[in-house]
């Protein structure tokens, strides 16, 4: 099996590393990430500047880019043949509910779904890398399961409670969840009299019932969801029609 491997947090991030190593034991490996943390960077792509593309001595590809830049370079101009499956991660923090539109550790994997290749996208539920190793054992154990009854290409948001191995509880499939509104932004004043604005937190979750992603990873289950990229309104679709007719 040839697996492309990338994320957000960078090639330096413990959790490509630990993903890295734990995927080489059963598959032949590319890595190629961001050179530096690119968390929020949803899917975009970089379109009005060439990007530079570096590799370390042990083989990692780093790219001045964003992780979907990462995953479209790899397929379309570094590797020889396309791969087998995408993963990206281990990331530091969830992505679960809204916040998969936002993640760019799911946007490396979406590339590649878009390119009809299958693909993962793995995080673990707190920040601090706690657990790590358990999560890149949980990781590997789902690569391996390859999800044969899924009609290919698939497109699979994981998100794993920080709990050594042993105190994990078997995996689920759920379906996202909501949260409430963001936090209101905050405002600063720069020596100059200049206003700054930064990003609030996140809202809480909103609903997180069982079934959800955030349920699941609360009792402490390795959460999987099913994601698909149609943005369709398909119900508003039909009343769309209804009133231009």
């Amino acid at each position: 099996m040839n697996i492309l491997i990338s994320n957000d947090d960078g090639y330096l991030a413990p959790g490509i590393i630990a993903l890295a190593d734990a995927l080489a034991a059963i598959a032949d490996i590319t890595v190629v990430a961001p050179d530096s943390n690119r968390s929020g960077s949803s899917n975009s792509l970089t379109l009005h500047h060439p990007l530079v593309v570096e590799q370390t001595e042990n083989g990692v590809y780093f790219v001045s880019g964003t992780p979907a830049d990462c995953v479209h370079i790899a397929l379309t101009g570094l590797m020889d043949k396309m791969p087998d499956l995408i993963v990206s991660g281990i990331n530091q923090g969830q992505n679960m509910g809204d916040d998969t539109l936002y993640s760019g550790t799911v946007a490396a994997a979406t590339e590649g779904f878009l390119f009809g290749i299958p693909a993962m996208a793995f995080s673990q539920a707190d920040k601090g890398w706690k657990e790590l190793a358990s999560a890149a054992r949980i990781a590997r154990e789902l690569v391996q399961r390859r999800f044969e009854q899924l009609d290919k290409p698939f497109l699979l948001n994981v998100n794993i409670p920080n709990l050594p191995y042993a105190e994990l509880k078997p995996a689920l499939a759920t379906r996202l969840g909501k949260r409430h509104m963001s936090e209101p932004v905050f405002k600063l004043c720069d020596p100059y009299g200049k206003d700054l604005y930064w990003i609030g937190p996140a809202g809480g979750a909103k609903d997180a019932g069982e079934g959800t992603d955030f349920h699941a990873v609360a009792q402490g289950h390795v959460s999987i969801t099913p994601l698909q990229i149609d943005l369709t309104h398909n119900l508003q679709l039909n009343a769309l029609k209804r009133d231009l007719e």
